[in-house]
């Protein structure tokens, strides 16, 4: 009797205790698993979800300005940049703490100008292999020569001072290139190129440093079951900063949320739990049924039952779901390896044969069943909107026809010698094309369309299975024929989706290792002009390069659709942004009376 009493007076007591005094939890799904926490060495999107909300870098986007504005985070200003866009002078705000760490050995260790020369630094040491060199390699002088003595000797030199890349004084740091740099402005907005670690952390968990994020930014790491679950919760040790956007003026629904939490402590959630669930219906699921509080990306397959029409179902408006809806700035493709023996290659029959396959393959069944209509055909790499985009370019390989694809293949000796209903090589050899594909249900949609689309032009095709972080180390080391991708932007420029074919960037940020002199010789010249006309006419004549030489076929621009409940408030969809717990709200009594 008197246990019962006991646990009835303790259940009231905490139903009780105020919905302000609760944990504000916000829990969500990824659809692919992350590789690691070490800004140094990801670039996919979903690690970097995670760096960006762990880490800072000097600059930051205004959550919800559009156009995307570039403005300060962590630097006291916004960067002072030379006349000629070579020398980037960034002022770091003192008083911004690192999360404390057994690594500080108990003091509180203060953000500084060294801590992001260092971490730019890592980026030319050859062990930490990062992926994302390619934005500053050959541009800063005297880095190159420490990569090689480093490669030479085993050891990269962190104290040898670089004129070209040091701090001046304990908040200020200087990068100055060899050549103009207009767009080193996104850079600082980067975590993956930009973010800053303590040299002390890094030294301490060595080889490890992949499971240790220590950062400055409003979370940290708690847990992490690889492949599964990360959890992060409030960073004690971070700065005072108050929510002030600045939305467009004849934006209602940004305005009202600006008038609502403006002024606001950042962060206002307590803990954030990501899971990782592949499956489309259990992660759909999963928010309907109110366990996950956001939902980033309906699922395609839900997408006819959810947004008929493009507008949200009268069923899910009745329980006061929220929903937003726009282009995302991205590209999916299917590339080719370039250094593979059976699609890769500059001669004319081995061009003839990966142009015949981007023929061959229908865009309008992958639009309807693969994304369920919410995508758009993509011309060229660059998404509509971007800066230096030719919105009007029709490219040749967005094009479906499978009677140009089989005259092109009959042209060139691509013909069906044995009679068994698929093609051989010109000498003969059997031809057999190998797409990489993930274990889950969007892939098996992919894997078939793509099957009966090279079955239409008599090339046969298998699909080499393993889960996409495995995928992505092989393609990064060239081992793949083809396999499709999505590239997310982090700035509003197009200038990142010409790096993916700029031979440079073999085993980074291009996939395919497509390298042409011309195009890279015009790429070269893209890199030290501003926006404008001058930059357009050159990447017009980079889309036709593409277009001559084919080393990957573009599938489509997607429209992201995000679904989230009435207790989240102040979430939107930035274009190119990938931070956002810090700007949301959560009232915790409703989402708890919803998951009991």
């Amino acid at each position: 009797m008197m246990l019962r009493l006991f646990t009835t007076l303790l259940a009231c007591l905490f139903a009780a205790v105020p919905a302000a005094a609760q944990d504000k939890v916000l829990r969500y799904a990824f659809q692919v698993a992350e590789t690691g926490f070490d800004p140094g060495q990801i670039n996919d999107l979903y690690s970097s979800i995670i760096l960006s909300h762990i880490f800072d870098a000097p600059l930051t986007y205004d959550f919800l300005a559009r156009p995307s504005k570039v403005i300060p985070n962590t630097s006291a200003g916004m960067p002072e940049v030379s006349d000629d866009w070579r020398t980037w002078t960034i002022r770091i705000r003192p008083g911004i703490y690192f999360a404390d760490d057994p690594a500080f050995k108990g003091r509180k260790r203060e953000l500084t100008a060294a801590d992001h020369v260092y971490s730019l630094k890592r980026h030319w040491d050859p062990k930490v292999k990062s992926p994302n060199l390619y934005l500053l390699d050959k541009k800063v002088p005297g880095m190159e020569a420490l990569r090689a003595a480093a490669e030479k000797n085993g050891r990269f030199d962190y104290d040898s001072e670089v004129e070209a890349l040091r701090a001046l004084d304990r908040y200020t740091y200087r990068v100055r290139f060899s050549e103009p740099n207009p767009r080193f402005l996104y850079d600082l907005v980067s975590c993956n190129v930009s973010c800053a670690l303590a040299r002390e952390v890094v030294e301490a968990y060595a080889d490890r440093i992949m499971e240790h994020p220590v950062g400055t930014n409003a979370f940290r790491l708690a847990d992490w079951r690889r492949s599964s679950r990360m959890v992060l919760e409030r960073n004690p040790n971070y700065r005072e900063h108050a929510y002030d956007p600045q939305p467009p003026e004849a934006d209602a629904v940004k305005q009202e949320i600006a008038a609502r939490l403006r002024g606001r402590k950042l962060p206002m959630i307590d803990r954030v739990e990501v899971y990782v669930v592949e499956e489309s219906q259990p992660r759909f699921l999963a928010f309907l049924n109110g366990e996950h509080d956001v939902i980033t990306g309906v699922p395609a397959d839900f997408v006819n039952t959810t947004i008929p029409n493009g507008r949200l179902a009268p069923g899910l408006a009745s329980q006061g779901i929220q929903i937003d809806r726009n282009a995302e700035f991205d590209l999916t493709f299917a590339y080719f390896g370039m250094e593979n023996p059976v699609v890769g290659g500059y001669t004319p029959d081995k061009v003839a044969l990966r142009r015949a396959i981007a023929l061959g393959f229908d865009i309008e069944s992958a639009i309807l069943q693969m994304y369920r209509g919410q995508a758009m055909r993509a011309q060229s790499t660059a998404p509509p909107g971007s800066f230096g985009g030719n919105p009007n370019f029709v490219g040749p390989l967005a094009e479906y026809s499978p009677t140009k694809a089989k005259a092109l293949l009959d042209s060139y000796g691509y013909v069906d010698r044995d009679g068994d209903g698929y093609r051989e090589r010109p000498d003969g050899a059997k031809l057999v094309l190998e797409l990489g594909s993930a274990p889950d249900g969007t892939s098996k949609i992919s894997d078939e369309v793509w099957r009966r689309s090279m079955d239409a032009i008599g090339l046969r095709i298998e699909f080499r299975k393993a889960k996409w972080p495995e995928l992505l180390r092989e393609s990064r080391a060239g081992r793949l024929m083809m396999w499709s991708l999505g590239w997310s932007a982090g700035s509003p420029d197009a200038d990142a989706f010409y790096q993916l074919l700029y031979g440079p960037n073999r085993g980074q940020a291009n996939h395919s290792r497509f390298d042409h002199p011309d195009f890279n010789a015009l790429f070269d010249r893209t890199q030290v002009l501003p926006d404008g006309p001058e930059r357009d006419a050159l990447y017009d004549r980079l889309n036709r390069i593409v277009a001559a030489y084919a080393p990957l076929r573009p599938y489509v621009h997607r429209i992201g659709t995000s679904l989230w409940h009435p207790w989240l408030y102040g979430y939107q969809r930035h274009p190119v942004m990938r931070q956002f717990w810090q700007f949301i709200d959560i009232d915790p009594l409703p989402q708890a009376q919803a998951r009991k």
